[in-house]
């Protein structure tokens, strides 16, 4: 059996069995709470492997490990411990309580909801949800990229082939959702995930391989310039670059503290001691899937040496959503390529289904529900599955673009979410006096900062060009034109006004403050 052969095979299975899953949940969602959270009763294996899934996808491992790996060499790898102590381990033990508690006390389902009760707006849910779904559309975008890329290098499938790939994942994501909502996807995460760390484990492993094994790969890293033109630098602890690489840390890290995604997770967990093994277990995933990406991509200089190669340009600029790709076609054996192609559609599945399921709930819970009378369960289900095929079809576009760099999609988007969520929603579960006055400042700051960023310095609007050559000849240690750091700034600015507002502004109303904190003084049981 020939390798693209065995890939096809590997891959019918695959699919075979996201769609079983699928049908097979589909007879168990019953309704809309079924659909959105599982019924509130997800165990810990299955959450910490859906948030580890949704946290991981193609983005991480073709874009940012291919960016980062080839920028700061193997000191990347701070990335993914950044990702598993204060991206997975933190937030389940400091959010995951509060958040499962107070969600289900105040009866919301989604993020938006959750800062309508806890902050007695109406105009802060629709105002956020629509923040959500126009912010998660380039991150599915960016991930439906990253797919097309791997997909590509391996099928040989020329100029246009990269559209039928996005295609084609969009209806096959779109599919097992629709069908099972919540439950489909949590349980499709843990199958998934488990291809994932048995697929890192083996990139990484083999990579190293054929280097001669970690010290030898290192030794030879030092040898290679870095960006500034050092050497003995890419092959170092902290690497040519420490600055820049806590912005990426930030960027990827703090932000899952604040994306609706990534939180609803400890909505649907079963309870405190699900809690508890959820972290330990996510934390692991973390270490092994984040930490065996950045690691992987620390070495991308090794295997991309020849600048006539295919992760180049014309001008021997390197290509970094090529920079893995053209990784594993050098170092992996022909027979283990199909292993490699499912592990990167199984982490950004699981991702899609997450995104798309958070969107389209987001949508009609909090924008089409209140505002339609006689809005009963089937229709909700009804017009969020109608949703999902909307929110794909708006990505696909986006993604068509090949133009579109991986990180820098990723970047905006999550800058934009964290950004204005981040501050609102941590301080909403642990200060009384959190106002809706910072809620809408952190709104402000977080959208503004990622969208005026990308105006001046993304869009190559020819009358800011004059504004970026001023910015670039600053030479300031920190790159002010990366929208990674744009985006850990949101980030920091969300946390830090959200408080400092609150102290000059008024909180909401005592009962509504009390009948939300209340809930934190019962204990739950299993």
């Amino acid at each position: 059996m020939g390798s693209k052969t065995a890939t096809f095979v590997i891959l019918a299975i695959y699919v075979a069995v996201m769609i079983g899953i699928g049908i097979y949940t589909s007879k168990r969602t019953k309704s809309s709470e079924d659909f959105i959270l599982g019924g509130r009763s997800v165990g810990s294996w299955l959450t910490a492997f859906s948030y580890g899934t949704t946290y991981f996808s193609a983005v991480v491992f073709i874009g940012y490990a291919g960016q980062f790996g080839w920028m700061y060499g193997l000191s990347a790898s701070w990335v993914g411990i950044g990702n598993a102590i204060i991206g997975s381990l933190i937030p389940f033990f400091l959010l995951g309580r509060r958040t499962r508690l107070m969600s289900n006390h105040l009866n919301a389902r989604t993020m938006p909801e959750f800062f309508e009760k806890r902050f007695d707006s109406g105009s802060l849910k629709t105002v956020s949800a629509l923040i959500v779904f126009v912010f998660l559309i380039p991150y599915t975008a960016s991930v439906y990229n990253g797919l097309s890329r791997l997909f590509g290098m391996v099928f040989n499938l020329g100029e246009h082939g990269h559209i039928v790939i996005i295609v084609l994942m969009a209806m096959l994501s779109a599919a097992y959702v629709t069908l099972g909502g919540y439950k489909a996807t949590a349980l499709n995460d843990f199958f998934q995930g488990i291809i994932m760390l048995i697929g890192i484990g083996t990139v990484v492993g083999i990579t190293m391989a054929k280097k001669d094994g970690l010290f030898s790969a290192s030794d030879a890293l030092n040898l290679i310039a870095d960006d500034f033109g050092k050497t003995h630098t890419l092959g170092t602890l902290f690497g040519p670059d420490p600055i820049n690489l806590f912005g990426v840390v930030i960027l990827t890290s703090l932000g899952t503290w604040g994306l609706p995604q990534m939180v609803q997770k400890f909505y649907a967990i079963k309870g405190e001691e699900a809690i508890r093994k959820g972290a330990i277990i996510s934390t692991f995933f973390a270490l092994v899937v984040a930490g065996g990406c950045y690691f992987t991509g620390g070495f991308v200089r090794l295997y991309n040496s020849d600048p006539s190669g295919a992760a180049f340009d014309a001008d021997g600029k390197p290509i970094f959503d090529m920079m893995i790709p053209e990784l594993l076609k050098s170092a992996m054996p022909d027979l283990l390529i199909g292993l490699i192609v499912v592990l990167v559609l199984s982490a950004s599945l699981s991702t899609l289904s997450s995104l798309v399921l958070t969107s389209s709930t987001t949508l009609t819970n909090d924008l089409i529900k209140p505002r339609i009378k006689n809005f009963d369960d089937k229709k909700q289900m009804l017009i969020m599955r109608i949703f999902i095929a909307v929110f794909l079809v708006i990505s696909v576009i986006i993604a068509c673009n090949k133009n579109a760099s991986i990180s820098t999609l990723m970047s905006y988007s999550w800058g934009a979410l964290s950004g204005a969520f981040l501050g609102p929603f941590l301080f909403g579960l642990f200060m009384k006096k959190a106002s809706k006055a910072a809620c809408w400042a952190s709104f402000i700051t977080g959208v503004g900062i990622s969208v005026v960023h990308m105006v001046l310095f993304r869009l190559n609007i020819s009358a800011f060009a004059g504004l970026t050559d001023a910015v670039k000849e600053l030479n300031c240690p920190l790159n002010l034109l990366s929208p990674i750091n744009a985006g850990a700034f949101a980030m920091i600015v969300s946390i830090v006004i959200v408080p400092v507002v609150s102290m000059f502004t008024k909180a909401p109303e005592e009962k509504v403050v009390d009948n939300a904190f209340n809930c934190l003084n019962t204990k739950e049981t299993e």
